[in-house]
C-alpha cells in the first residue's frame, strides 16, 4: 500500500501525523509541499480524493487568505489558483492512500484510510 503525505515539518499537527503513520509500519512517500508545491492539475486531484470542495482545503487564517481576497464566496478554481501561487495556504497534513485521502486534522483522522 503506497501512501504519501503532504508535509509540513513546522507544523505539530503534520509531524503527529508522520509520527502516528511510522508507528503504525508505515513508511509514506513525504513531500514536503512548501518546497516542492502540488500544480493546479494536482491540487484538484487532491481535492478530488478528498472529496471535498476545493476552499475546504484553504488556511483560511493565513494572512496571505485575506491578502488574495479570498472569502467563504471563493470558487474552486480561485481556491485552486491561489493555493498554486501560494503554497502555505493549503492545509496540512493531506495523507494520500490509493485513489482516497484525507486531511490529518486530527491526525486519528486519516486512520480512516488505512482501513
Amino acid at each position: 500500500m503506497k501512501v504519501r503525505i503532504y508535509h509540513n515539518p513546522r507544523c505539530g499537527k503534520s509531524r503527529e501525523t508522520l509520527k502516528l503513520l511510522r508507528s503504525r509500519g508505515i513508511d509514506p512517500e513525504i513531500i514536503e509541499y512548501l518546497k516542492t508545491p502540488p500544480n493546479a492539475a494536482g491540487l484538484r486531484d487532491l481535492v478530488a480524493r478528498l472529496g471535498i470542495p476545493a476552499r475546504e482545503l484553504l488556511r483560511t487564517k493565513q494572512a496571505e487568505y485575506k491578502a488574495m481576497g479570498l472569502g467563504p464566496d471563493t470558487t474552486d478554481d480561485e481556491a485552486i489558483r491561489a493555493m498554486a501561487e501560494r503554497p502555505i495556504l493549503m492545509e496540512r497534513p493531506v495523507v494520500v492512500v490509493g485513489a482516497r485521502a484525507a486531511i490529518g486534522r486530527p491526525p486519528e483522522k486519516v486512520l480512516e484510510l488505512l482501513e
